[in-house]
């Protein structure tokens, strides 16, 4: 079976999965320039903390590999630095393009300062980088779908029963270069023969989970149910759910995890019920300059996205909104552990394991 693909790239051409359109539509749209790149992400054709990082990377290869940039390798790093710190502006909570934008603008400028530096030298370092960054997402991902299922086995179910997992929005192939992150996880436990059933919610109000990681699982013919998010503690209760696993848009130092909004409320209702509370992410979305999530930046979005559906309004006419994208869970709330590619850790192990590969 083809896996699904968000991202279709090769040298000087990018197209993304409109996602806005799914499940009803599968339509690839061309991407030619960090601008329109810009406008996808802020509209959530992609989304996904690492697929914002490498549609935006893979736009300014694309812009660079038709020429833009320069003349002269001053103006060429500035190019390139300026043109990221524009792409991070799009979708500010996920840590991914940040990163990314500063490592990418860094390997231009050490590239510039080498002796006998030209400007195509410049630009086939930050393709490059780009396009590794599309390789080791991937590879990535798989590595925290085998660690997380183990882990989450040998504490939810040691006896070698199935389990039950409760996933919320979209952490899947759709979010990132392919495979997921918590829906990584939840691929590697069918992959095993260990996966019983999946919950996943519907996520509110974009639907990622109603309409992208119902398609995904259904693509892939694993055993699951929609419900909405208001039923979670009540599947929790009476479904014999084993743990919850979600993914993260940026994790602060000490654990606390900024991820789609809903997931504190799943939080709080697995350790009232006594199941393990997954985090998956790649240390990509660690940011340990953060000490807590109280300092995460939460991004609020239209109000129209609670209010319409489809472009039909289905609130009140006059009533306010509020619709943060995120919010932020507690590190005690996260009892299972932190998945990323290094391995599972504690809330508390986190900062330690991750300082001698992360800076």
């Amino acid at each position: 079976m083809l896996s699904l693909e968000a991202i279709r790239y090769s040298r000087g051409s990018l197209q993304i999965l409109d996602q806005l359109l799914l499940p009803q539509q599968c339509h690839y749209e061309v991407v030619g320039s960090v601008r329109q790149a810009w406008e996808a992400i802020r509209a959530m054709k992609v989304r996904g903390a690492p697929a914002i990082a490498l549609v935006g990377c893979l736009s300014l290869a694309v812009e660079l590999q038709a020429g833009a940039g320069g003349p002269g390798l001053n103006a060429l790093v500035a190019f390139v630095r300026d043109t990221l710190s524009f792409l991070v502006t799009a979708r500010p909570t996920a840590v991914n393009m940040a990163r990314a934008a500063h490592d990418l603008a860094n390997a231009a400028a050490q590239e510039a300062e080498q002796e006998g530096a030209t400007e195509e030298a410049v630009r086939e370092r930050v393709i490059c980088y780009a396009e590794d960054m599309l390789k080791k997402d991937l590879r990535d991902n798989r590595r925290i779908g085998d660690l997380g299922a183990h882990h989450l086995l040998e504490r939810a179910a040691p006896g070698g029963s199935k389990v039950t997992i409760l996933t919320h929005c979209n952490t899947g192939a759709l979010a990132t270069a392919g495979y997921g992150t918590a829906l990584g996880v939840i691929r590697s436990l069918h992959n095993l023969g260990r996966l019983k059933h999946v919950f996943c919610t519907e996520t509110r109000p974009y639907n990622q989970g109603a309409r992208l990681t119902a398609f995904e699982l259904v693509y892939e013919q694993i055993p699951a149910t929609l419900i909405a998010d208001s039923m979670a503690a009540a599947a929790m209760a009476h479904r014999d759910v084993s743990a919850v696993v979600v993914g993260a848009d940026r994790v602060a130092a000490n654990g606390d995890t900024a991820n789609k909004v809903g997931t504190y409320q799943l939080a709080i209702a697995a350790k009232y019920h006594g199941i393990p509370f997954y985090v998956a992410a790649p240390s990509s979305s660690c940011d340990l300059r953060l000490e807590t999530g109280q300092q995460i930046v939460i991004e609020e979005r239209p109000g129209q996205e609670l209010t319409d559906v489809n472009g039909v309004r289905i609130a009140a006419p006059g009533i306010e909104v509020w619709n943060p994208a995120f919010d932020v869970t507690p590190h005690d709330l996260i009892t299972g552990g932190i998945i990323t590619e290094l391995g599972v850790f504690a809330p508390k192990e986190l900062q330690t394991a991750l300082s001698t590969t992360i800076s």
